[in-house]
């Protein structure tokens, strides 16, 4: 009991978006509650692009389920972002590869591998490579579009994409520029913005042209370079540091200001506004600021680490200083790029029209191991746990996923349990496996038993289900639905369910169950009565052909309570002499005084299902006794063919029947309905 209402709880849990983070602040888009989803019956609720992740997501699995070798998800997902035609998402795919693309090590432990210095690194190296990449793009683009303002010339590389893009962006002198210029531009603007692209190569052939001007840069450009790190040595470090804060920190020119302190990693507070006027300028000369090893020999001032840096985005900014509503795709962006990838999924899942962007991101990270999950499932969707370090947050993944398919699961089970499968490896708070438990769910809400879980044919064998697919072990996931639709008081479906998982014992205690409060009823077309009987011929057939039996007690009380339903059947229609003779086949009662000791040590071996039938079934025994008694005395007395002693001797036949049933309805240890005793007496003394 403990144990359901646990799982009520999650259900509810995953219904409503709870209070805390999981409440949405955006202005524009109020997300409804999932409750208020009704789709119209027989309609897919998933929209196009849900579709699209879909249907990536099956040839994802199929793959895996038929043994083949593992496609790479990320590629699967980005493909939808081509169909889709939106350069927001095509960017977010492409940025997900790239930030994933780490030596990934087989650990047991997320945890202690994303927070290793290795990983770390890696993830500020790729995530500079998709910013460097993004503005190399950028500077083409705008270079081929204003080509004839562009001027562009000379020996194709990045040095004049560079001048060109200048052309454009620089095309009038600026005042407070230092160490002269390069063809008409200043030095320090194009050694940055050759950095800004990523090209080490072209800034140094910068620096070599102009190196007269530059002093003792290039020594430590040169260091830089070659450095596998990107650090100077602590010696140049210190000097270069030195230099910038005597000379350089409050120089009017912007660009050799930022080139010094991304070089150097220092003076962390300047934001350098001037020349990185975008949220993605600012992020990239913090990344390249960012360092890992702790020697000691830094002051607070030129140190940033990457949790400060995580801090700083994510909790001192925060969503309202990046416009998160407005701008959703970068937020997404500063978060996952900063290797924030359990809150910028948690963030995007919140904007309704972004969830399924969200999901995938999580399902990606998910298969490379890299996704930090919650320890428990009632946990927000992002939250902090006792033990991790400050900046460390984890996603409730299994909550993510069901919150996702709770939109969809009614109309399009087969989809839903695509993305439970990835849910195989988790277990609930109870132990229990997630997979199954949702699986579980999921067909009880749908009732597409026979699609999801296989059919029964006639000939007792069983059609496979999706689920074959997924479960080695089907009979263990039918069970648990069918102990799940029992305990739903799903009592018909149970019994379905029971006989396709080859459990006879429950198959017959269930329809002994529903069975017995039928049995008296009259049988009408349609009526529960007749729907149940079929049933219980069907597998009573089925049983007997394939030799099949239940457990002894439950097995009899079930073909008692067979006959018992063709004895009322026959009853009702008015046969009492053939309602009399199945009677007599069953030796349920006494029908002569000889039999009534007998038949009350009998008794005691009825089960419940059988003794709640008692009163109706005595009551209509004695009334088959009473009409044949009315139809005796109807006769004309000795007619031929019948003399009057046999006429006789039946009456006292008759009689001695009926009182038989008296005694016997007043020896056996049970309490029968309240005028059931008065009734029989009274059709007892009609008969004298």
């Amino acid at each position: 009991m403990l144990v359901q209402w646990e799982q009520v709880k999650q259900r509810v849990l995953h219904t409503l978006l709870g209070a805390g983070e999981d409440a949405l602040d955006f202005s524009q888009d109020v997300e409804p509650s999932f409750v208020s989803q009704v789709t119209a019956p027989g309609r897919s609720a998933l929209d196009s692009v849900e579709v699209a992740y879909g249907r990536q997501i099956y040839i994802f699995n199929e793959k895996i389920v038929n043994g083949h070798i593992q496609p790479n998800l990320g590629d699967l997902c980005a493909s939808v972002a081509e169909s889709l035609d939106d350069k927001n998402v095509s960017d977010m795919w492409l940025m997900v590869k790239q930030m994933t693309d780490v030596l990934l090590v087989p650990a047991k432990d997320t945890l202690k591998s994303r927070t290793s210095v290795e990983m770390q690194i890696a993830f500020v190296r790729q995530a500079l490579c998709f910013l460097e990449n993004s503005y190399k793009n950028y500077t083409l683009v705008t270079v081929f579009g204003n080509l004839h303002q562009a001027q562009l010339g000379g020996v194709p590389g990045t040095y004049q994409l560079v001048r060109s893009f200048l052309n454009i962006k620089l095309p009038g002198p600026l005042p407070g520029m230092q160490d002269g210029e390069i063809e008409g531009h200043p030095v320090w603007s194009v050694i940055y913005y050759c950095l800004r692209c990523g090209d080490l190569n072209a800034a140094m052939q910068v620096v070599n042209r102009v190196q007269h001007q530059l002093g003792d840069f290039k020594t430590w450009f040169q260091e830089y370079m070659n450095s596998p790190d990107r650090r100077l040595s602590p010696t140049s470090e210190n000097k270069l540091r030195l230099h910038y804060r005597r000379v350089l920190r409050n120089s009017a020119d912007p660009y050799k200001r930022a080139v010094y302190c991304l070089i150097g990693k220092c003076d962390i507070s300047d934001n350098h506004g001037e020349v990185a006027d975008k949220t993605e300028d600012y992020l990239w000369l913090k990344l390249n600021q960012v360092c890992f090893d702790d020697d000691g020999s830094s002051s607070p001032q030129d140190r940033l680490t990457l949790p400060q840096l995580q801090k700083q985005l994510l909790e001192d900014y925060g969503e309202s200083h990046f416009s998160a509503s407005q701008q959703p795709f970068l937020y997404f962006q500063v978060l996952f790029l900063t290797a924030q990838f359990e809150a910028a999924v948690a963030f995007l899942f919140r904007v309704e029209r972004l969830r399924s962007h969200a999901v995938h991101v999580a399902l990606v990270l998910y298969e490379l191991r890299l996704l930090l999950k919650s320890s428990g499932q009632s946990a927000q969707l992002l939250s902090q746990e006792p033990g991790d370090t400050p900046m460390v947050r984890r996603l409730n993944f299994i909550r993510l996923l069901m919150l996702y398919t709770r939109k969809f699961e009614s109309t399009d089970p087969r989809e839903a349990l695509q993305y439970f499968y990835f849910l195989r490896n988790e277990k609930d708070s109870q132990g229990e496996n997630m997979f199954m438990r949702c699986v579980s769910e999921l067909v009880i809400e749908s009732r597409e038993f026979d699609m999801l879980l296989g059919r029964l044919e006639k000939d007792g064998s069983r059609k496979p289900g999706v689920i074959d697919k997924f479960a080695g072990d089907t009979r263990a996931i039918i069970s648990k639905v069918a102990l799940e639709a029992e305990n739903k008081g799903l009592f018909e479906e149970a019994v379905k369910l029971y006989e396709l998982a080859k459990n006879p014992d429950k198959v017959l205690e269930l329809m002994n169950r529903l069975l017995s409060p039928v049995v008296a009823q009259v049988s009408a077309p349609q009526s529960n009565k007749e729907r149940l009987k079929n049933t219980a011929v069907a597998i009573a057939e089925r049983y007997r052909s394939q030799g099949v039996a239940g457990d002894k007690s439950i097995n009899s009380t079930f073909y008692l309570l067979l006959d018992l339903t063709t004895f009322f059947d026959e009853y009702h229609a008015g046969h009492v002499d053939r309602a009399y003779d199945v009677m007599e086949r069953l030796k349920l009662l006494p029908l002569s005084q000889d039999s009534v000791e007998e038949r009350v040590a009998a008794f005691r071996n009825f089960s419940d299902e059988v003794r709640h039938n008692l009163s109706e079934v005595l009551l209509a025994t004695m009334n088959i006794l009473l009409t044949q008694h009315k139809r005796l005395k109807a006769a004309p007395a000795g007619t031929p063919g019948r003399p009057q002693r046999t006429v006789e001797d039946r009456d006292m036949q008759l009689r001695s029947q009926a009182r038989a049933l008296i005694t016997f309805a007043g020896m056996i240890p049970y309490n029968m309905a309240g005028d059931t005793n008065a009734r029989l007496v009274q059709m007892e003394l009609l008969m004298n």
